[in-house]
This record gives C-alpha cells, sequence and structure tokens, in this order.
C-alpha cells in the first residue's frame, strides 16, 4: 500500500486550507505558508519570509510571480559585504559550493503555484504547462496539488529542451533529453567513445543508458546488437523514444536493470557519474554519485560480463580528483581490485562555459579537469 501523498496547510480569511504537496526533490512541505496576492509583500520581505522558512501560496498574477522569483534570485546571489574566508582545500570549496547551492534552492522553493487536476494554472497570464506536466509527471490526476514555481519553470524549460533536442556532432543528429534525464550537453565525452577503436562490432552492453546517446553513437558505428541497461524509468523511456527516432529501435535493446545485463560481450561501455557526492534530486543523480557506487559496482562486476579478448570502456572524468573527492590512486586501485588491466587511454579537455569562467568557485578544478576513455580488459 502506497503512503499518502504529503500535505500542504495554511488558512484563507480564517478557514484552514490544505491541497496535495508535491516536490521531485522530495523536499517536505513548507510548515509555515501565506497566501500572496500581487504586491502583498515587498521583494525583500518576501525573501525575508522565505530565508525564516515560510512559503508563499501565489494566488495573483502568474508574471509578477515569475518576477518575484527572479527578484528573490538576486538577492540569494548578493556577495556579502564581507568577503568569506578563502576555502582551506579543493575539497572544502566543493562543500561550501554545495551548501550555498542548497540554501539557495531552499529560498527560491519557498514561492508556490497551485496546480488544477489537469495541470492547468487558475492565476491571471498562466501560460499552458499541461504538456510540460504531463511529460514529467505522467497522466493528470483526480485533484490538483501545489509544487513550487521553480521547480514548475524547471519542467517548462524541459519541455522545449526535449522540443528542439540537443545535436550531437558525433551523431550528426539531435537527441532529445526527457525530464530528470541528463541532457548529453558535454560532447567531449560522446566523441571519445566515437573515436575509440573497436574491439568489435558483434555486441556491446552500455551500462547506464540515459538518453540513449552512447547506444546511438556504437549503432551508427556499426556495432550490430547493443544492450543498454537502466533503472531510472524516466531514462528507459528517454532511450527508447531516442533510439527509435534515429531508427535503431532494432538494434539496440533497453533493458531495465541495475548495471549489467546477462551474459558478456566483447564491448561493455560506462559513463557513470563523475563525483562521488549525495545527490540532491532526480537530475543530479547523473553527475553525483555518493562514494562511487555506480563506478565501483561497474568496475567489480566488468571482469564477469566481459567476452574474451573483450574490452570494457570507462568514461570518466577526473574532476573529483581536483576537488580532492577521490584520488587517482584509489581509481587505480579499485581497477586492480576488481581483476582488472589498463590497455590504453584516450583523454579530451572539456568545451563546456565554465571550465573558462574564472568567477566560478570551482574554476581551478573545472579549468584542470580531463575527460577520459579508459580502455580495461581482464587480466
Amino acid at each position: 500500500m502506497s503512503e499518502p501523498a504529503p500535505a500542504l496547510h495554511w488558512t484563507h480569511e480564517g478557514q484552514a486550507r490544505s491541497a496535495r504537496w508535491h516536490s521531485e526533490s522530495r523536499a517536505a512541505p513548507p510548515r509555515r505558508v501565506v497566501e500572496a496576492l500581487d504586491n502583498s509583500f515587498s521583494a525583500d520581505a518576501a525573501y525575508r519570509l522565505a530565508c525564516e522558512g515560510t512559503a508563499l501560496l501565489w494566488c495573483g498574477d502568474f508574471q509578477n510571480a515569475r518576477q518575484l522569483l527572479q527578484a528573490l534570485a538576486r538577492r540569494v546571489e548578493r556577495r556579502p559585504r564581507k568577503a568569506p574566508a578563502p576555502a582551506a582545500s579543493p575539497a572544502e570549496a566543493f562543500h561550501l559550493h554545495r551548501q550555498a547551492q542548497a540554501q539557495r534552492a531552499r529560498v527560491l522553493a519557498m514561492l508556490l503555484i497551485p496546480l488544477q487536476a489537469d495541470y492547468g494554472i487558475a492565476l491571471r497570464r498562466a501560460p499552458d504547462v499541461r504538456a510540460a506536466c504531463t511529460e514529467a509527471y505522467g497522466p493528470a490526476g483526480a485533484e490538483g496539488f501545489v509544487v513550487s514555481l521553480r521547480e514548475l519553470l524547471g519542467l517548462v524549460g524541459a519541455h522545449e529542451w526535449r522540443k528542439k533536442g540537443v545535436e550531437i556532432a558525433a551523431l550528426g543528429a539531435r537527441i532529445h533529453p526527457h525530464y530528470g534525464v541528463f541532457s548529453p550537453v558535454r560532447g567531449e565525452y560522446v566523441q571519445l567513445v566515437a573515436d575509440a577503436p573497436l574491439p568489435s562490432q558483434a555486441l556491446a552492453f552500455d551500462i547506464g543508458v540515459g538518453t540513449g546517446v552512447l547506444s546511438a553513437v556504437l549503432a551508427r558505428r556499426g556495432v550490430q546488437r547493443v544492450l543498454a541497461t537502466d533503472q531510472d524509468p524516466r531514462a528507459l523511456a528517454c532511450a527508447r523514444e531516442n533510439l527509435a527516432r534515429l531508427g535503431l529501435g532494432e538494434r539496440v535493446q533497453v533493458l531495465e536493470a541495475d548495471l549489467f545485463p546477462e551474459g558478456r560481450a566483447p564491448l561493455v561501455v560506462c559513463n557513470p557519474p563523475w563525483v562521488p557526492a549525495r545527490p540532491s534530486s532526480p537530475i543530479e543523480h547523473a553527475v553525483y554519485d555518493e562514494g562511487s557506487r555506480m563506478l565501483r559496482g561497474f568496475l567489480g562486476g566488468l571482469a564477469a560480463h566481459l567476452a574474451p579478448g573483450g574490452e570494457g570502456w570507462l568514461i570518466l572524468s577526473d574532476l573529483a580528483e581536483h576537488l580532492g573527492l577521490r584520488t587517482r590512486d584509489e581509481l587505480l586501485g579499485w581497477i586492480e581490485a576488481a581483476g582488472l588491466t589498463v590497455k590504453g587511454r584516450l583523454d579530451a579537455r572539456p568545451q563546456h562555459p565554465k571550465a573558462a569562467d574564472a568567477s566560478d568557485p570551482l574554476h581551478a578544478a573545472r579549468a584542470a579537469e580531463v575527460t577520459s576513455l579508459w580502455r580495461l580488459a581482464a587480466r
């Protein structure tokens, strides 16, 4: 029996009200909620309430709510009058950055929007978000609920990304990411898979398929059969849709599995999350992997799933090493303990804008980052 949905409680003209609460990050509903109309609060007053943990349930003009959210974001991002003490280490800088991100997310999540049962918004100048909500939440239910405006705008942005798609040079085609599935905007890791010498074109496993981009690259390179796995229902649906759109649905079979499918293959590919830290939302599972669970699981099971003479391709950034969250010796130790040897490695420098952004608090680590395709074999 499923647990009842959490509820949000507030008062309207002296009467107790409640509604279902939904949060993709699984945040608990705010304990204190006040209704807010246009000009009910100044941006400074709204910011103080949000910092204190009081949520604003918006009942006015939708576009005014968007403007207030922008005003709250500007206040969150104001530099303190006194510069903070420099971090003692890259790891401390990373943890302080994550704390600041979490605090920003908590404050901005305090502006709430009610959704009707069909995902409509009964506010003036509200956009039609029903398609975006259906893609993210699934078919509409029997009752409405309340979400943060920040989450709702994220759904709308993901809906636009899904329609437009991301151009993948190695494919000469677009990949269309679904909400909650990490977009392949960093082309260097895709290009590494496109360039590495194939040990075989008979069969490949793609562990953690995501959008399906690496399976598509392998199939386009001539691999006759690809078995792709993932545990996330959104990723499974996204990969199947992308591969069908590219005409590769018959050559790539997408399976729900924790890491490996049954059997062995001459090529096993995995692009695990790169940073060993706790994810705070579903989309972050593609970047953060607490305790390097997926990385260590892939390495630990790889030898048992490689055909004789086969290769495992581990696509991994060394950002965690530059942040002091994992050492190269640890990685090499896990490879050796798994009964694997390194046959070779292809490296690529990142091309994303943050690598050149000197104002980014993690700039030094990002500027030094290298993404590698490790060619591994069983000893």
